[in-house]
């Protein structure tokens, strides 16, 4: 099952895209990316940043569990615990491996080519994490309340869709159209269904001491 509703409100700034995705309870759905693709030729794309983004070991589990972005991006992996992780990815979009370290390795990782990258640790079975590598440069991510911005979008057609790691359906059953002005933002509202929870259970707390 999967709704989606599109309006146009009145906006004095640059377009505005907000959106909002609920499980099939109703419930607010954290961690969905929303990502908008401007249909129009000849549109200039934007540089990825270029800066790292990150990718945090904090308490045995990455923070954030699902990071957005663009193509190019490079990402770097910090490891704020006080045991060291093996952070590795099998994922078609992007293969890596950073051995067992501490502390923040010399060299972030480039993720060129759009897709998902699953992200695990060897070490910590529990630990599972997403990269959405993103062909467009416009996108966010839903927080707790299931909503998420992206601001400043120029005007033009575009194509908008939802991806989640539990998402029953294919990415491109979600998507949407919407047309924004110069002087309008759009708010798109999606209901999704999710496939159950499937992740390794943690470790006990009693557990976590030692080497790793």
């Amino acid at each position: 099952m999967l709704a989606a509703i599109v309006t146009l409100l009145p906006c004095a700034q640059a377009a505005d895209l907000r959106a909002t995705v609920h499980d099939a309870q109703g419930r607010p759905l954290a961690d969905a990316v929303v990502v908008a693709v401007q249909v129009q030729e000849g549109v200039p794309s934007r540089a990825a940043r270029s800066r790292p983004e990150h990718v945090e070991q904090i308490d045995l589990e990455f923070v954030p569990h699902v990071k957005a972005i663009q193509a190019g991006t490079a990402v770097s992996f910090p490891n704020r615990d006080s045991v060291r992780h093996h952070v590795y990815s099998f994922s078609p979009a992007k293969r890596f491996e950073l051995p067992l370290y501490v502390g923040t390795p010399a060299q972030p990782v480039v993720f060129e080519q759009p897709g998902v990258v699953t992200i695990g640790c060897n070490i910590h079975d529990w630990m599972v994490g997403y990269i959405y590598v993103s062909p467009s440069p416009h996108f966010a991510v839903t927080g707790a309340e299931g909503t998420a911005l992206i601001a400043g979008l120029p005007a033009g057609r575009y194509t908008v869709r939802v991806w989640h790691p539990r998402l029953t359906s294919e990415e491109h059953e979600t998507q949407r159209r919407a047309e924004l002005g110069a002087a309008a933002a759009a708010e798109l509202a999606w209901v999704v269904v999710l496939k159950p929870e499937t992740r390794v259970r943690r470790a006990p707390a009693s557990g976590r001491s030692g080497r790793y």
